[in-house]
Formats: C-alpha cells, structure tokens, sequence
C-alpha cells in the first residue's frame, strides 16, 4: 500500500490561484475595514473629548460594549440581522466598527499629546474651532498616532478569517474548501500561512521603521 506523502508540490500548485483570489478579497476587508475604523475612531475620539455627559457617556458604554464582545459573534450577528446586504460589505463594516472603538483610544492619546500651548495659541490668534482643529490639533496628533494606526492594520488583516462564519471566501476559507474537496490541507494551509506573513511581516518591519522616524 503506498503511503500518501506529507508535501505535494503538485496540489501545492493547484491551490495558489484560489488562494490569490481569497488574498484579493482579504486585503479589500482589511483596507475597506481600516478606512471606515479610521474615520470612525477619530470621530468617537472627538466625541468622547466633549464636555456634554449626555453625549459622552452612551459613546462610551457603546465602546465597551464593542469591545467587550468577540469579533466573530458581532459578525454573525449582523450576518443575520441585515440580509438584505452582501456578506462581505457586512464584514467590512463590522471590522471597521470594533477596531474603530480601539483606534478611537489611539486617536484619544495622540490629541491628548498635542501640547496644551498649541491649542492656547489658537485662542490666542481667535482661530475658529474647526480650523483650530483642522489646522492645529489633528496633523499633530494623527502624526502621533500613525504607529499604532499600522498596528492595528495588521491586526485586522490577521483577524479577516473570521470572516468564514459569514460564508465569506477570502483565503482562509478558499484553503478550506480546497482541502474540504481534495482532502489535502497540508498544502492550503501551509501556503495560507506563508501569504499572510509575505503580507504581514513587510507591514510590521515598515511600521516599526515608522515609530523610530518619529520618536
């Protein structure tokens, strides 16, 4: 009886070009993701900073609430609460929601960072708030805040295979069903692994290189 052999480069081939259009779908979730947590979580930052208890305090237990239940069971459950929409723009959105209450506290401390003599300059010039803000505050603090934004980049990107349980095909699940149809993981997953550290790791050498250009 012949054993079947650990490796196939031949099943190992086969897999790839599923796989490159799992990865396709995958960094669309992560860049979609990131640019809705972006926007998101500077707005909440923004939000939080105001004097008003009434605004500040259901943001706030909102947050807490995003974060204190897991991805997966947020995904499905906007799976199953907006059927009306595609599986993946319902993933996008909610990758962008949870990491938007963590990049919200990114956010938070690079304003916090700003010097308080930058913003009683602006009193003092009579700038308006909108250009204080625009002008003044956010170059500064998002500048600050670029390390922890790529961070949490290639957080997501990493976390984009929960997104299975909405019957999304990026390249974990494109390695599942290659292996659930020819029996031959070994290969799908192998490479799925190896395709998300090409991707992750570049990004992670980039952001550190990032930190130190602005220490």
């Amino acid at each position: 009886m012949t054993e079947t052999p650990a490796w196939s480069w031949e099943h190992a081939a086969a897999v790839l070009p599923e796989l490159f259009e799992g990865l396709q779908i995958t960094i669309l979730a992560t860049v979609v993701g990131m640019v809705i947590a972006s926007v998101l979580g500077l707005v909440v930052a923004m939000v939080r900073r105001s004097s008003l208890r009434a605004v500040t305090i259901p943001v706030g237990l909102l947050v807490e609430f995003i974060r204190s239940t897991p991805l997966l069971v947020q995904l499905v459950f906007a799976n199953l609460l907006f059927t009306q929409f595609p599986s993946l723009a319902i993933g996008c959105v909610v990758l962008g929601i949870h990491y938007a209450t963590y990049m919200s506290e990114v956010f938070r401390a690079g304003i916090d960072a700003v010097p308080r003599g930058q913003w009683e300059a602006a009193v003092a010039l009579d700038l308006p708030r909108s250009r204080t803000w625009g002008a003044v505050v956010l170059p500064q603090a998002i500048r600050k805040t670029l390390p922890g934004l790529g961070n949490y980049a290639i957080s997501m990107f990493k976390e984009t295979p929960f997104l299975f349980a909405i019957a999304v095909v990026e390249m974990y699940t494109a390695a599942q069903q290659y292996g659930a149809g020819t029996f031959r993981y070994m290969e799908a997953i192998t490479l799925t692994g190896l395709l998300f550290l090409l991707v992750s790791y570049p990004t992670s050498l980039l952001v550190r290189r990032m930190e130190n250009r602005l220490a």
